[in-house]
């Protein structure tokens, strides 16, 4: 072997006997750290959000070093993979839905709703979760389960929301540029009800950190170390936790109230 590779073998044995680098040592110990977080986001995140949280949590780190330890410790995120449209195409789509929200200045309820999909387990199965959330007020106005991540499973959040609130036109909302959002019956969805949608710009996944942050919390505080065997467990304990999200959770942003308080205090 060590012909083959060009070196002696002092060379080889001292190699193996040299004590590991600091670099080495603190990528074992920031490997550890990625573990956690990959671990609390049900083995969801991939590099982009484990930066994210790690940085959330204090630690000064680069998306390019995550995701080399990410390979190398074998640990992956999970994606849903519709279908693949041509980059021309997407790119030409994604332009004409511009992030509209970014600079406005929030002062009643049904100015902007913010809605994503996330990853939940029944057993060894997934579930997707769409939420819709009044970025003013952070109260959650409507969600919906399903086997598939798909345009119908975004649609079904949004008219619980809608029947929860009648908005006026020109309500805004914003979400990431998921396919599920950029769908053809989603969009006329949005259109019946005079709805302006919105979207993250390429690549920045801070311009809807309000529903990042509601994911967060929701698997951390809550969902975390639970197992489900059936969907309607999941489901019950779902409710459970945005009644509690709504009424009772105090939330910083909002002078240390819960949203529903929240609301009646400036509504």
């Amino acid at each position: 072997m060590c012909r083959q590779l060009g070196v002696t073998r002092a060379g080889f044995y001292a190699w193996q006997a040299r004590a590991p680098s600091s670099r080495q040592r603190e990528d074992v110990a920031i490997t550890e750290q990625i573990r956690n977080v990959h671990a609390s986001s049900l083995s969801t995140y991939g590099s982009p959000r484990v930066t994210h949280a790690m940085r959330l949590a204090g630690v000064a780190i680069g998306r390019r070093r995550v995701a080399r330890l990410m390979r190398r410790a074998r640990i992956q995120g999970r994606s849903a993979r519709l279908y693949r449209r041509r980059r021309v195409g997407q790119k030409a789509f994604y332009k004409s839905i511009p992030n509209r929200q970014r600079h406005l200045q929030l002062q009643e309820t049904n100015q902007v709703w913010v809605g994503d999909v996330t990853y939940l387990r029944v057993r060894r199965q997934w579930r997707y979760m769409a939420v819709v959330m009044d970025k003013y007020s952070r109260r959650l106005l409507g969600w919906s389960l399903s086997k598939r991540r798909d345009a119908d499973l975004t649609r079904t959040a949004l008219q619980h929301a809608l029947r929860r609130r009648r908005p006026g036109p020109g309500l805004i909302f914003h979400t990431d540029r998921g396919i599920e959002y950029g769908a053809h019956d989603y969009r006329s969805a949005l259109g019946r009800h005079g709805i302006v949608q919105s979207m993250n710009r390429p690549g920045q996944m801070n311009d809807n950190a309000h529903m990042e942050s509601f994911f967060h919390s929701l698997k951390t505080e809550f969902l975390w170390g639970k197992q489900f065997d059936t969907e309607q467990e999941l489901r019950q304990t779902l409710h459970t936790y945005l009644q509690y999200y709504n009424q009772t959770r105090l939330h910083s942003s909002l002078g240390h109230t819960a949203p529903a308080d929240f609301e009646r205090r400036t509504t």
